[in-house]
């Protein structure tokens, strides 16, 4: 799944593509990608300027004209591409946006588990997913005070909390792997039972990771491309996700990978601690 930096390079590879544009046509291949009636959808939207494009954690947020904004998920595997109208629709390719000046945008999506909510503006946090989301990293919501008092709240184990997006949105499995590492803690410690200490230093590396892997255009591991067709860089910089079975960069014991809810998890069983 793309997670926070991987939607924030869609979103400002997307936004020179679309912004400033209007909506001559919309085709829907795949109707149940539409949240509501795809009819109306395809009719709220013709005529439409794309004023800009926002995120909020998974969510990109594209403002319209007439006080409408086009909430998208793009879940497991949804991406955008720019192309034209005549050019041939592709497999997995399920709506379409042309504009007046001729050029298309398609989103294409294997899994057709991706989402599109049209809501009029401002009404993103009471409609859509958006409104159980807890605070993006670096922002002055995700302080460490907050982090803590939340954390000291949950009975589960702090990889589930994570990724549950309540308490921080924006990180899926690769870097909840990734900054547990860097932070030294083992996913199934329990998140009321790390200590202050511990939380400053994964608060600190939650911030700084999303941080440098926005700066590198997301993580490319299995199928993540741009709006552009490119794909990310901070792959380069993992350093447990997708590395089972090799020496831990730090204390060169082998890392382990364990099911922690359904989902992959690497870890290095001797210098991540359990708090429980």
């Amino acid at each position: 799944m793309p997670e926070m930096p991987e939607v924030e390079t869609v979103r400002r590879t997307l936004s020179p593509l679309m912004q400033g544009k209007i909506i001559k046509e919309v085709t829907v291949w795949y109707p149940k990608i539409i949240v509501g009636d795809s009819n109306a959808f395809i009719q709220k939207l013709t005529g439409k300027k794309v004023l800009k494009i926002d995120r909020y954690g998974k969510y990109l947020l594209i403002r319209l004209s007439d006080d409408l904004t086009l909430v998208s998920h793009l879940r497991m595997e949804g991406k955008y591409r720019i192309t034209t109208a005549a050019a041939p629709k592709e497999k997995h390719e399920h709506i379409q946006f042309i504009f007046t000046d001729g050029s298309a945008i398609r989103y294409d999506d294997v899994r057709k588990f991706g989402r599109m909510h049209l809501v009029e503006t401002g009404t993103e946090r009471q409609t859509t997913g958006i409104r159980h989301l807890g605070p993006e990293p670096n922002t002055d919501e995700f302080s460490v005070e907050y982090f803590y008092q939340k954390l000291a709240k949950k009975k589960k184990n702090i990889k589930n909390t994570l990724l549950d997006q309540t308490i921080v949105c924006g990180l899926g499995n690769i870097y909840v792997d990734e900054v547990l590492w860097q932070s030294k803690i083992a996913p199934l410690s329990s998140a009321q039972r790390i200590p202050y200490d511990a939380v400053v230093k994964l608060h600190h590396n939650i911030n700084q990771t999303i941080a440098e892997a926005i700066e590198k255009n997301g993580t490319t591991v299995h199928s993540f491309l741009n709006a552009a067709g490119k794909t990310g860089d901070y792959q380069n910089e993992l350093k447990v996700y997708g590395r089972a079975g090799q020496e831990c960069l730090r204390c060169k014991t082998i890392l382990e990978k364990i099911k922690v809810n359904g989902r992959g998890t690497t870890y290095c069983p001797n210098c991540q601690v359990l708090y429980k």
